[in-house]
């Protein structure tokens, strides 16, 4: 009976909604295919008042996650409050992985340059790309920040809660393993002089497109349902603007460009453990891989290691849950702090002239400034780690990646490496690239088959 009346409030919701129809060009197929827009009762919207969007990818050339019908999910994504849009690809067969994620790029450069299927009001930084079968969870927290570590701005006094969005498959035949990635926007507090007061200008600010997936064609995430696949993602630990950030009574942005631990460490603990402990409601296998760019990478990677410190692994949520994830992928990024040196002006200007400022001389310190990295999180193991990179990116950043990488060779910690998929600061997009990206996370994470 329960059923009954869930699923009459889910059409009672359809009937009530208003929605528009008409053809979007699509580069996967090559032609137009056809999409219809629907809006929420109740919309949801995002602080500057674009409306939170989902495109809905439905009839692909792929096997069906969930086991509920479109028209109920897209029935519960507006009673959330989404704008639904579906792109009807009416079975072709073009669409699989990872052909598919060049219209999940497209998609995101035309929301984040203002004009959609005819919208130019969809939010910015609360508009998702779901497959048929998938729903989301946005906003769950998964650590209560505290506002003395990086003390910007200083009228933020008491600590909000750092949040992540979870794309899941409704009503799985069987559970499916998670992507996890922290953000490389960051949400961060706001103080408005002219109002007196804080705002919620800048939280949840994780998927901001014109600083994430638009900006760097990233399409790895949205895309990874095609492969089986669950995803996730975090504000990044730095809860502060980037160029930001001192330590009580330091120097002005001492903090600028890196996080600090153990607040980081901290952080990404916690919100695996967080993914982790949602595993039944949401139908995951409890089995959670880690992707990771720029300064998400580093975040990210603190997540890799083996050492249990205190400090750490007793701060946050659901301390009783393990925190231990089955592998990760890691593009350019600080791995490791005591490394910034060996080359002079070779990108890391930020860390070579300021880390100093928080953490003192280096050989007098040195204990200190290795606590800082997730190399220093390696003791004795660590998940498999895919590293890539391009070798005309910044040089800091291939002797980040050449000493984390010996550290776990040495450990004999399965270890593989993409280089030159692209150019400079860049996450794969190629279809290639892509697929050892998916390979990688599928032999580890063990996803369930999807093509038809």
């Amino acid at each position: 009976m329960i059923r009954y009346f869930t699923l009459l409030l889910l059409v009672i919701s359809i009937i009530n909604c208003s929605a528009a129809s008409g053809t979007w060009e699509s580069t996967v197929t090559g032609c137009n295919i056809k999409f219809t827009a629907t809006e929420a009762t109740t919309p949801a919207k995002d602080f500057a008042g674009n409306y939170v969007t989902v495109v809905y990818l439905e009839n692909l050339n792929l096997k069906n996650a969930g086991r509920n019908s479109n028209q109920a999910n897209v029935a519960w994504l507006l009673a959330q409050g989404y704008r639904v849009i579906e792109l009807n690809y009416a079975g072709d067969k073009r669409t699989v992985s990872p052909v598919i994620n060049q219209d999940i790029m497209a998609i995101n450069k035309a929301i984040a340059n203002g004009s959609f299927c005819g919208y130019k009001d969809c939010s910015h930084e609360q508009s998702y790309v779901l497959f048929e079968g998938y729903r989301i969870v946005r906003n769950v927290p998964y650590f209560k920040d505290d506002p003395t570590v990086y003390n910007s701005p200083i009228e933020y006094k008491e600590g909000v809660y750092l949040k992540m969005d979870i794309v899941y498959p409704a009503n799985p035949a069987k559970p499916v393993p998670v992507i996890l990635s922290f953000s490389y926007s960051n949400s961060y507090a706001t103080y408005n002089g002219g109002k007196k007061a804080l705002t919620d200008e800048h939280k949840n600010q994780r998927l901001k497109l014109e600083y994430s997936l638009a900006a760097f064609n990233d399409s790895f995430l949205e895309g990874a349902p095609a492969n089986g696949m669950a995803w996730a993602i975090a504000d990044h630990p730095k809860y502060c603007q980037w160029g930001k950030g001192k330590p009580v009574n330091g120097r002005e942005d001492t903090y600028k460009s890196y996080q600090t631990n153990p607040d980081a460490a901290r952080k990404v603990r916690s919100a695996v453990r967080t993914l982790r402990k949602m595993d039944k409601e949401l139908g995951l296998s409890g089995k959670i891989g880690i992707y990771g760019f720029s300064r998400g990478s580093t975040a990210g990677s603190l997540a890799v290691g083996d050492r249990s410190v205190e400090g750490i692994d007793t701060a946050g949520f659901n301390t009783g849950t393990s925190a231990k994830v089955q592998a990760a992928a890691l593009g350019p990024g600080v791995f490791d702090y005591t490394q910034i040196y060996n080359i002079l002006n070779d990108g890391d200007g930020n860390l070579e002239t300021r880390c100093v400022w928080a953490w003192g001389e280096l050989d007098k310190n040195y204990a200190l400034w290795r606590s800082m990295g997730s190399a220093y999180l390696v003791q004795s193991s660590a998940s498999p780690v895919m590293f890539f990179h391009n070798t005309d990116d910044d040089y800091y950043y291939q002797d980040q990646i050449a000493h984390f990488k010996a550290r776990l060779d040495s450990l004999h910690v399965p270890v593989s490496t993409m280089v030159n998929y692209g150019n400079g600061h860049s996450v794969p997009q190629t279809p290639e690239s892509l697929n050892q990206l998916y390979r990688f996370f599928s032999k580890y994470l063990k996803p369930l088959a999807v093509r038809k």
